[in-house]
């Protein structure tokens, strides 16, 4: 059975012969009834407010899901951006060494090539001292001749060496001298 206060109000009981006071039971009634009233009332007020607290817990619980769930994505985003930098940094890196390995292989190279190319150099330079000293020693030769020429022709004058203007005792040059004013 469900008490209401407008139950507790009507409630009629059954006479004895000797019952209770019928005014006290129905003053006594009346307070419990406006008792129960204010109960009810009271009840009913926290039940709502009940309900609008679990309403309002449930909008927490979801706010409070959605800040979860966004700080878990923003720290997989982080770590993904972290990984992604590490990763972008590592390919940097071995571009740099790739880059710097060509440079160096390169600029031995170069340095081989110049290298080459003096030793060429130095040969075309002995190849040409030797022609030169060749072409010297030939010309020396023939000056050689024309002087022996000469001489015997003087000779054959009779004219003194020592009263000859162009004589000169130069018959004997160095080559290397020759070469060393050349070069």
């Amino acid at each position: 059975m469900k008490f209401t206060p407008f139950g507790i109000k009507s409630q009629e009981f059954t006479k004895s012969v000797r019952g209770y006071d019928k005014d006290e039971v129905k003053a006594y009634l009346e307070k419990l009834a406006d008792e129960f009233e204010k109960l009810t009332e009271e009840n009913g007020k926290l039940s709502e407010e009940i309900a609008e607290l679990k309403e309002r817990m449930e909008d927490y619980k979801k706010i409070e899901k959605n800040f979860q769930e966004s700080l878990i994505a923003a720290q997989e985003a982080s770590s993904r951006a972290i990984e992604d930098a590490k990763k972008q940094i590592a390919i940097m890196m071995k571009e740099a060494e790739l880059k710097g390995k060509q440079i160096i292989e390169k600029a031995e190279e170069e340095a081989q090539f110049i290298r080459e190319g003096v030793f060429h150099l130095k040969e075309e330079k002995e190849l040409l001292v030797a022609k030169l000293k060749a072409i010297i020693n030939s010309q020396l030769e023939l000056l050689d001749m024309k002087l022996s020429d000469k001489e015997t022709e003087i000779k054959e004058e009779e004219i003194p060496e020592s009263e000859n203007p162009d004589s000169k005792d130069d018959g004997e040059m160095d080559i290397d001298d020759i070469v060393e004013k050349l070069i």
